[in-house]
């Protein structure tokens, strides 16, 4: 995914609340003011709509049955690749990707990112496919904190003390879990951990590759693997694309846009929000995907994962609390900054 930018620019600066250059008309202030509120809340829908879409991915997966995890992946990687080449070509950007291969610092991390994804994509259809949504949606939730564990052991970061509380109570989550399920919650560790470590390594790539050059490379990278997927499916019979009609192909094919579209709203939030609000709004994918996998799909829920669950929500409580925290002093000290300037 694209990273998020939290930075601000001057104009912004100014409508919350930075001295005016000298010489400018005050009233100009409101009508920065609105400017900003407007990109704010345009960022706000945005990222609802990413996550919103990724939360009822699901129900989409569920529709393309019979077709297995391995076949949806392999056409979700093909489509991709047109629907990326489609808008490269409109946006005139075939330069940039080709700069893009020709950089290792861009081309060596994104292959690495594409075999996160690819691992995170296969392990989560899977889930959803074979009854187990709820155990993808707790994935996500536990995502969180595997991010921050790898601030800890990769970045070598220091946990504040509601960060290691909320870790803790995570790693009691997990091993309540382990114990009502009656194994380890494997679904849900390998999606947090291989999204976890898609998100840091895409976060090392920074802005030396846009969301349409990230997510093509990544597409060409696994695309070789998707085609000889799809050619072994069709050899041996089990390919489900050309075999269950127009609607059933036509369904598979919108896999490229439905990949797309909520990487674009991401990334088009990710530059309007601050990361803080950007962290709040990820909560919506999982929440979606857990009321999917009940209300739609029927998936039980006994009282001891009932209990695990809310272990993980108290874990992530704390850890919200903790960012906003942190977020309102970091905003008081730039305030005074910039009253001191």
């Amino acid at each position: 995914m694209p990273k998020p930018d939290g930075s601000s620019s001057p104009a912004t600066l100014t409508a919350l609340g930075a001295p005016a250059p000298s010489g400018s008309p005050s009233p100009q202030q409101p009508a920065a003011l609105k400017a900003v509120d407007k990109d704010t809340t345009a960022g706000v829908l945005f990222g609802i709509g990413a996550y919103g879409l990724w939360g009822l991915m699901p129900l989409y997966f569920f529709v393309l049955q019979p077709a297995g995890a391995v076949e949806i992946v392999a056409n979700r990687v093909l489509w991709s690749l047109l629907f990326c080449v489609l808008l490269i070509t409109i946006t005139r950007s075939w330069r940039v990707l080709g700069a893009a291969f020709r950089n290792r610092t861009v081309i060596f991390p994104l292959a690495i990112a594409a075999v996160l994804i690819a691992v995170n994509w296969l392990t989560y259809v899977y889930g959803v496919t074979t009854g187990q949504a709820v155990e993808a949606s707790l994935g996500y939730f536990i995502n969180p904190l595997v991010s921050v564990l790898l601030g800890v052991f990769v970045l070598k970061e220091k946990l504040r003390r509601l960060q290691w509380a909320a870790v803790g109570i995570g790693f009691v989550a997990v091993g309540v879990l382990t114990v009502s399920y009656g194994k380890l919650p494997w679904i849900a560790l390998t999606l947090a951990l291989s999204f976890g470590l898609y998100g840091f390594v895409k976060k090392r790539v920074g802005p030396r590759a846009d969301a349409l050059t990230s997510l093509s490379v990544e597409t060409i990278v696994l695309a070789p693997v998707a085609a000889v997927t799809m050619i072994f499916l069709g050899v041996s019979g089990a390919a489900t694309l050309g075999a269950n009609g127009a609607g059933h192909f036509w369904l598979l094919a919108a896999s490229g846009i439905i990949t797309a579209v909520p990487l674009l709203f991401f990334g088009a939030s990710a530059r309007r929000l601050p990361m803080t609000t950007i962290g709040l709004l990820q909560y919506f994918a999982p929440v979606l995907q857990f009321i999917v996998a009940l209300a739609v799909f029927k998936e039980t829920m006994t009282t001891d994962r009932w209990i695990g669950f809310g272990v993980v929500w108290l874990a992530l409580l704390v850890l919200t609390v903790d960012m906003l925290r942190t977020a309102r002093k970091n905003s008081v000290t730039r305030k005074l900054a910039r009253a001191a300037a």
